[in-house]
C-alpha cells in the first residue's frame, strides 16, 4: 500500500504543480506538452539578451564554455556578443517514457538470459549451495527467516559482489534470482517478506568499491579525477550500514552479535585495504585495475560454473537453456511495473516540482544563515532515487556549471556514488516476483538514502571544505 500511495502522490502532485505553472507562470502554457508529448532535448522560451542582462557568474562560465547549463536553463553566447537563453527539456514526457521503459526491458532480456542461464548451471552443479554454506553463519543472523543453507543466500552474495564491483549488468540478474528464491518461501506471495525487504534495502544502498563511471566523467574536467574516491567509498559504506541497522531495528534483529560484527569488521578491513591500495594508483592505473578486477571476476565465475558442471557430469547446455528461458520471461514480466514507475517520475520531473524544491531549500538555508554551497549539489541527490541516468546527467551539469573542482561539483559526484536508484530497484525487483504490498521497504530505503546524503555533505566539507 505504501508504494501505491507514493505512486499516486507523484502523479497528483505533478498534475497540480503543472496546472499552477500553466496558470500563473510566464511561458507556462507549454508545461502540459512537456509532461505528455515532450522529449528530452526539446527547447522552449527562446530569448535574446545582451551582457547587461546576464549574471556575472554566467558570463564567467561562458568565458570557458560555449553553453551555460543550470537545470533546464541554457544560455549560449553568439559570435556578435549576444546571449540566447532558452529552456531545454531534461526528461522525456509520458509517451516517450513508455517507449524508454520497454526499451530498458528489451535491453535486459539478453543480459538476463545469459546470467540466469549460467545461474541454472551453478544451481544444478551445487555451486549456489556451496556459496550458501560459506556465508550461511552471517546471513542466518540478518536473514533469520531463511532456512539454513537456502540457495537464496548464494544468489544474494552474487548480487552483492557484482554491486561492489560496479557490475550493474550482472547485479540485476543475480538480484532478481535472489528475489525469486526468497519468494519461494514467502508465505504471502503478494506481500514483501522480511528477508526480501532486508535484501532490497542492502542492495539499494549501492555499496560500490570503485566509482569508475564517476571518475571517468571527471577525467576531462577535474585536476585530480580520483579525489572523490575515498569520500564516495565512505558514503556508500555508511549508507549500507544504515540500511542494515534500520531494517534490523524494524525486524528486531540484534546486529551486535559476534558473528555479524565479525563479518562487518572483516569486510570493512578488506575494503579499507583495497581503498589504500587504489588510492596509491594513478588515474589510468585505477581504470586498468577496475577492469581487471570486475571483468576478470565475471570470467572466473563463468569458468568455475562450467568446470563445476563438468565435474558433476550434468547436461550443461540444456541447463543453460532452461535457465535462460526464465531470464526472458522475467524481463518481460517487469515491463508494466517499470512503465508505471518511470511515467510517474517523468511527470514529477517535468512539472517543475524539483526546481521548486531546490529553490525552496536554498532560500531556507540562506535565511538560516547557513552555508548554501551544498544546495547547488543537491539536485543529483534528489533525482538519484528516481533515475540513475538523470542523476548522472545532473552531476555532469553541476560540474559544468560550477566547475568539477568546485564544492558543488565534488559534492554532486559523492552523492552520485552514495546510493542506488531506489524507485527503479523497487519497480524491477518487486515487479519480477509480483509483490504489490512493499510494507515499509520504501521508507527504509529512503531513510538510508538520507543518511547517505547527510554523510556525503559532511564528508565533502571534511575533505574539500
Amino acid at each position: 500500500m505504501a508504494l501505491s500511495r507514493i505512486w499516486s502522490a507523484f502523479i497528483i502532485i505533478a498534475i497540480v504543480a503543472a496546472s499552477i505553472t500553466c496558470i500563473f507562470s510566464e511561458g507556462g502554457n507549454t508545461v502540459f506538452n512537456k509532461i505528455v508529448t515532450g522529449k528530452a532535448g526539446d527547447t522552449t522560451q527562446t530569448k535574446i539578451y545582451d551582457s547587461s542582462n546576464v549574471p556575472a557568474t554566467v558570463l564567467t562560465s561562458l568565458g570557458t564554455a560555449s553553453t551555460f547549463k543550470n537545470g533546464e536553463n541554457r544560455i549560449v553566447k553568439t559570435t556578435d556578443n549576444k546571449y540566447i537563453t532558452y529552456k531545454e527539456q531534461t526528461a522525456d514526457g509520458v509517451i516517450e517514457t513508455c517507449k524508454v521503459a520497454v526499451n530498458i526491458c528489451i535491453g535486459l532480456i539478453g543480459v538476463m538470459t545469459l546470467f540466469m542461464g549460467f545461474m541454472a548451471i551453478a544451481e544444478k552443479a551445487g555451486g549456489i549451495n556451496l556459496l550458501s554454506r560459506i556465508i550461511g553463519p552471517f546471513f542466518s543472523k540478518i536473514f533469520p527467516d531463511l532456512p539454513k543453507g537456502h540457495p537464496a543466500m548464494g544468489h544474494m552474495m552474487m548480487n552483492f559482489s557484482a554491486n561492489l564491483l560496479g557490475l550493474d549488468n550482472a547485479a540485476t540478474p543475480f538480484g532478481i534470482k535472489a528475489m525469486e528464491s526468497l519468494q519461494e518461501i514467502n508465505p504471502d506471495k503478494t506481500k514483501a517478506s522480511n528477508s526480501q525487504i532486508m535484501f532490497l534495502c542492502l542492495h539499494a544502498s549501492g555499496l560500490t568499491l570503485i566509482p569508475v563511471s564517476i571518475i571517468a566523467l571527471r577525467a576531462s574536467k577535474a585536476a585530480n579525477p580520483t579525489d572523490i574516491f575515498i569520500p564516495c567509498m565512505i558514503a556508500t559504506f555508511v549508507a549500507t550500514m544504515a540500511a542494515m541497522f534500520i531494517v534490523s531495528f524494524k525486524q528486531k534483529i540484534n546486529v551486535f552479535t559476534p558473528v555479524i560484527m565479525g563479518w562487518v569488521l572483516g569486510i570493512s578491513s578488506i575494503i579499507a585495504l583495497l581503498v589504500i591500495y587504489i588510492q596509491s594508483l594513478q588515474f589510468a592505473e585505477v581504470q586498468i585495475f577496475s577492469g581487471l578486477l570486475s571483468n576478470g571476476l565475471i570470467l572466473f565465475i563463468f569458468l568455475a560454473i562450467i568446470l563445476g558442471g563438468l565435474y558433476k557430469k550434468i547436461d550443461i547446455f540444456s541447463s543453460f537453456i532452461d535457465g535462460a528461458k526464465g531470464g526472458f520471461e522475467t524481463a518481460v514480466k517487469i515491463i508494466p511495473y517499470l512503465v508505471g514507475m518511470l511515467v510517474a517520475i517523468s511527470m514529477l520531473r517535468n512539472s517543475g516540482v524539483f526546481d521548486v524544491l531546490i529553490n525552496g531549500m536554498k532560500t531556507m538555508f540562506a535565511a538560516m544563515g547557513a552555508d548554501t554551497r551544498f544546495v547547488d549539489g543537491l539536485p543529483t541527490a534528489l533525482i538519484k532515487p528516481f533515475s540513475g541516468g538523470a542523476a548522472r546527467g545532473m552531476m555532469v551539469s553541476t560540474m559544468t556549471t560550477y566547475g568539477a573542482d568546485s564544492f558543488a561539483g565534488r559534492l554532486s559526484c559523492i552523492l552520485q556514488g552514495s546510493s542506488d536508484t531506489t524507485f527503479y530497484v523497487i519497480a524491477v525487483y518487486f515487479g519480477a516476483v509480483g509483490i504489490k504490498n512493499t510494507r515499509y521497504a520504501v521508507g527504509a530505503m529512503l531513510l538510508a538514502d538520507l543518511v547517505g546524503i547527510i554523510t556525503s555533505i559532511g564528508l565533502c566539507y571534511l575533505f574539500f571544505g
